[in-house]
């Protein structure tokens, strides 16, 4: 059973130092925003983002940047480069292409990091991976296959997906399985691409909007085939709207932290008005809240928010590409402290502080 409480008995809260990375006015790959970074440590030890970069047309590439730290504080970062550009047939249509708002987790059992992105090509956003050790050189592994459940009724790979990270660490999956637990955000609204279908949802889905699911990789697997990581089984809803703030959808941000009461999953919750499903959003409020999930079960829900963590308050949160959006998707610890990087209004990214109350 999920308990849900106040912002302020909530066991962690969120605390903003400030902005870390905006355009640079003469680079033509970031005329249209920096923003959604993954994050990771490099193998010579330092900090790095891998920010989406945006250039004109929405078109997206992966870039990577190290993290200036001064007193344990990110206050700024020095570009290195592009990681991840849209190259593929999967990543580029005719009139849309990119590589999207990665999410990365480095997963100690493979001693590599596993990257989600979204692979924006000719049928729309879905979900790809890539694993790397350095964070520089990546091997993509392609667009997600979903195994089909028919119990569920569903084949996951007509529908968009975004907003997918791998939990670190390996679990017990409910068919007792040693897997790697991946969160993901399916979207049963098809008319971006076929008009005349709108929602098609499975039938037992009472709750069509946008809500965050679990699924399973195998480790067995993954070791003998890294190509495994992107063959994802055992489906099911974790968790979906609940109050205000997230009233249109929810999404995962970072990586789940492990911490004393079980899994700290950052989430955003999206209010307002859309216009279409996939179309950049002009009356929207994505706000960031948390949920603990079971330590051993991490499928299951033991707490969260009924309010938000943090709200688009400041000026570069509130004025942008799409205004009043905050959007976590990095954490990292520095000095022992755990860091998030988020988005501010798909323009820039800022970075707040998460603390024990």
């Amino acid at each position: 059973m999920t308990r849900t409480v106040p912002a302020a008995e909530f066991p962690y809260a969120l605390e903003r130092i400030g902005l870390v990375m905006e355009p640079l006015t003469d680079e033509p790959l970031e005329a249209e925003g920096v923003l959604n970074p993954g994050s990771g440590r490099g193998p010579d030890g330092e900090l790095y983002l891998l920010p989406r970069l945006v250039a004109d047309g929405n078109v997206s590439r992966i870039g990577i940047a190290r993290v200036v730290v001064e007193d344990g504080v990110p206050t700024g970062v020095e570009r290195q480069g592009v990681v991840l550009e849209p190259e593929r047939s999967w990543e580029v249509g005719a009139v849309n292409a990119g590589v999207e708002d990665p999410r990365t987790t480095w997963v100690p059992a493979l001693e590599q990091h596993v990257m989600t992105y979204v692979a924006y090509g000719p049928l729309g956003p879905h979900t790809a991976v890539a694993v790397s050790r350095d964070l520089r050189s990546w091997q993509r592994l392609g667009p997600v296959r979903f195994a089909y459940d028919d119990a569920l009724d569903v084949d996951l790979a007509m529908y968009f997906n975004k907003d997918c990270v791998f939990l670190p660490e390996p679990v017990t999956a409910p068919d007792g399985v040693e897997s790697l637990a991946v969160l993901h955000r399916p979207g049963w609204d098809l008319s971006e691409i076929r008009p005349s279908e709108g929602l098609h949802a499975p039938g037992w889905v009472d709750d069509t909007r946008p809500s965050i699911w679990v699924s399973f990789v195998p480790l067995d697997r993954v070791r003998e085939d890294v190509g495994a990581l992107a063959e994802w089984r055992g489906h099911r809803v974790l968790a979906g709207p609940t109050e205000a703030w997230e009233e249109l959808k929810i999404g995962a941000g970072p990586a789940p932290v492990r911490v004393p009461e079980g899994w700290l999953l950052l989430h955003h919750g999206v209010a307002g008005e859309l216009v279409g499903s996939l179309a950049q959003q002009q009356h929207v409020n994505y706000a960031a809240g948390g949920m603990i999930l079971d330590a051993e079960r991490p499928w299951e829900v033991l707490v969260r928010t009924a309010e938000p963590l943090m709200t688009a308050d400041t000026d570069d949160e509130r004025s942008g590409i799409v205004p009043n959006v905050v959007f976590p998707t990095a954490v990292e610890e520095i000095d022992g402290v755990h860091h998030v990087f988020y988005g501010m209004a798909d323009s820039k990214i800022g970075v707040a502080r998460l603390v024990r109350r």
